[in-house]
C-alpha cells in the first residue's frame, strides 16, 4: 500500500502569545482532493506554510511520499514537488506575468533568460485552463483577481505532485469554477494530490474527497465530503450555528443617492475599461455588481472614490457632481469605502489598531485640535468601536498586522461605518474571510441598508451577490450586460452574462 502523499505528525507551531498549530495530525492520500477548513486565525495558513518551507515547526514531523522532510525554503518545496498558491500573493510587482511564472525555474537558454519562450508557455497554459491574463503585463497593472490567476498559473507551470490552493475560485464564474474543479479532478486522477482551502462550503462539498476542520489551531475532525453538510461543517468551524443567508426585510428604496452617467475610463494600460456605463443606487437598497474580476469593476470603484478620473461621464452623490474630486473630498460627502484589498488599500499594517480606526478623520475634531492629535480621544473611540464591532484584540495599541483577517476587516468596517455614511462602496467585502466573519460583515451591510444607506456591492462571489442584493447588475468588459431583481435571480443566466455569452434585451 502506497504511503500518504503528505503526512503531518504532531505539528506544533507557536508565535509570541499565539499557539498557531497545536499537535496537528493530517494525512493526504495520493490522488485525493483534501479540503482544509477553519476560521481566520485557526492555523490553516501557518500549517501550509510549514509544509511549503516558509516556517519551521517547533515540534512534529512532515513526511512526503513516506520520506521525512525538513525544508528550509519554498525552493526546496518546489524541487520536492510541492506547489502553493497563497491567499496573499507572493508576486514581484515590477515583474511581468511571465517573469513571475518562470521565476526560480531553470531556463533552456541559460545563462540567458528566455522571456519569449516563457511567454509562449504561459499563453498556452492560460488558454488550456481558461485563466485569462496577458503574459507580458506587469503585475502592478493587474487587478487582484488577475494577480490570483498568475499565482494559479505559477502552480500549474511547475506541475507539482502536491498542489496547495488557498481560495482559488474567488475570481471565477460558476461555469469557470466547475471547469477548474474538472482540472483538479483530472490532476487527482493522475495520482497528484490537492489541498483545497476555501471558505465556500458548497465548493468544498462539491470538489473534495475528504475535509479536515481546524479550530483555534487544533484538528476538530476529518470527514468525508459525501456524508457532510454545510451546516455541520460550519458548526465545527465556529463552534455554533451559522446563518448562511442573512434575513432582510423587503427593500424600501428612497431617493437616488448614487448616479453614474455614461462613465468612460481607461485602465492602467491606457485601454478602455468602462464603455459608457450608467447606473443608479437608491437610499435603502443594495445594488450588487456581479462579474468576473478584471471587467471594469476596479476602474468603476476608483472613479467613484476619486482615485481615478474618468475620460467622460459624471458621478453624482445626492445630486452633487463629484466627478474628479479627491478621495478626501468625496469622503466628506458621506461616501464610505470598503476596499478590495485590506492589506494594500485599507490598512497600514505596522500601525496600531487605534491609528487605523482614526484614518480619514485624523484632521477633524475630536481627533485633532489646533493641529495636534488628541491621543486620549483616539484610544477611547477605538476601544468603544472595538467592542461594538467585536474586534478581537488584546489591545487597540497593538499593530493591526497582528490581527486575523476577519478582525482586520472589522477594523475597516468600524472606521467606515461609524461615520454615518449616505453611500457605502463595498468591494469584495468578505474576500478571504471565514463563514463566521462573513456572517458578521453581511449583517453590518444589511443593517446599514435598513437604516437608509445606499450600498454598491462589488463582488466576484455570486452567492454573496444573490444573498445581499436587492438588484443585480452584471458587468462584462466595462458594460452592464443586464439588470435583474435580486430575488429569484437565475444563477445560470447570471453566469452566462458574466461570461459575455448573453445580454438582456433591455436593461431596466
Amino acid at each position: 500500500m502506497a504511503p500518504p502523499m503528505l503526512e503531518l505528525r504532531g505539528i506544533t507551531k507557536q508565535f509570541p502569545g499565539v499557539l498557531a498549530n497545536d499537535n496537528i495530525n493530517l494525512a493526504v492520500e495520493p490522488g485525493e482532493i483534501h479540503a482544509l477548513l477553519g476560521e481566520n486565525g485557526s492555523g490553516k495558513t501557518t500549517l501550509m506554510n510549514i509544509v511549503y518551507g516558509l516556517y519551521h515547526a517547533d515540534a512534529g514531523e512532515v513526511r512526503f511520499e513516506g520520506r521525512p522532510l525538513r525544508m528550509t525554503s519554498p525552493g526546496e518545496a518546489i524541487a520536492t514537488g510541492i506547489g502553493m498558491v497563497h491567499q496573499h500573493f507572493m508576486l514581484v510587482q515590477a515583474f511581468s506575468v511571465t517573469e513571475n511564472v518562470i521565476l526560480g525555474m531553470r531556463c533552456r537558454r541559460e545563462p540567458l533568460l528566455d522571456r519569449d519562450g516563457g511567454a509562449t508557455e504561459v499563453q498556452a497554459l492560460s488558454a488550456k485552463y481558461g485563466l485569462k491574463v496577458d503574459p507580458r503585463a506587469r503585475v502592478w497593472q493587474l487587478s487582484v483577481g488577475e494577480q490570483q490567476r498568475v499565482e494559479i498559473l505559477k502552480a500549474l507551470y511547475r506541475r507539482a505532485r502536491l498542489l496547495i490552493l488557498d481560495e482559488p475560485t474567488s475570481v471565477l464564474t460558476p461555469q469557470e469554477t466547475e471547469e477548474l474543479f474538472e482540472i483538479l479532478r483530472a490532476l487527482a486522477s493522475e495520482g497528484r494530490s490537492v489541498i483545497f482551502i476555501s471558505h465556500k462550503l458548497h465548493e468544498v462539498l462539491s470538489v473534495a474527497d475528504r475535509i479536515t476542520v481546524l479550530r483555534r489551531g487544533r484538528v476538530i475532525d476529518t470527514v468525508r465530503a459525501a456524508t457532510s453538510s454545510k451546516e455541520g461543517l460550519a458548526r465545527m468551524m465556529v463552534g455554533r450555528e451559522v446563518v448562511f443567508r442573512v434575513n432582510k426585510p423587503p427593500a424600501r428604496p428612497g431617493p437616488v443617492v448614487l448616479e453614474v452617467k455614461n462613465l468612460q475610463a481607461l485602465n492602467q494600460k491606457g485601454l478602455p475599461a468602462l464603455k459608457g456605463l450608467s447606473l443608479e443606487v437608491r437610499a435603502g437598497e443594495i445594488l450588487g455588481i456581479a462579474g468576473v474580476d478584471g471587467n471594469g469593476q476596479k476602474e468603476l470603484t476608483e472613479c467613484l472614490i476619486g482615485v481615478t478620473r474618468p475620460v467622460r461621464g459624471e458621478v453624482r452623490v445626492a445630486g452633487e457632481n463629484i466627478t474628479g474630486l479627491s478621495p478626501r473630498q468625496i469622503c466628506r460627502r458621506g461616501v464610505a469605502v470598503i476596499p478590495e484589498d485590506r492589506h494594500r488599500q485599507g490598512l497600514v499594517l505596522p500601525m496600531q489598531v487605534a491609528e487605523n480606526i482614526m484614518f480619514g478623520n485624523f484632521y477633524r475634531p475630536p481627533f485633532s485640535r489646533r493641529g495636534f492629535l488628541q491621543l486620549g480621544v483616539i484610544h477611547d473611540v477605538a476601544r468603544r468601536l472595538a467592542a461594538e464591532y467585536d474586534i478581537r484584540t488584546p489591545s487597540t495599541d497593538i499593530p493591526v498586522a497582528n490581527l486575523s483577517g476577519g478582525n482586520q476587516q472589522k477594523v475597516i468596517l468600524a472606521r467606515e461605518l461609524s461615520g454615518q455614511p449616505r453611500l457605502i462602496v463595498a468591494m469584495l467585502p468578505t474576500r478571504g474571510l471565514d463563514v463566521g466573519a462573513t456572517e458578521f460583515v453581511h449583517r453590518r451591510i444589511i443593517d446599514a441598508r435598513n437604516s437608509g444607506v445606499a450600498v454598491l456591492l462589488v463582488s466576484t462571489e455570486l452567492e454573496e451577490i444573490l444573498s445581499l442584493s436587492d438588484r443585480i447588475a452584471v458587468i462584462y468588459e466595462g458594460e452592464i450586460m443586464g439588470l435583474v431583481p435580486g430575488d429569484g435571480a437565475d444563477v445560470h443566466e447570471l453566469g452566462l452574462m458574466m461570461a459575455g455569452s448573453k445580454r438582456l434585451a433591455a436593461v431596466s
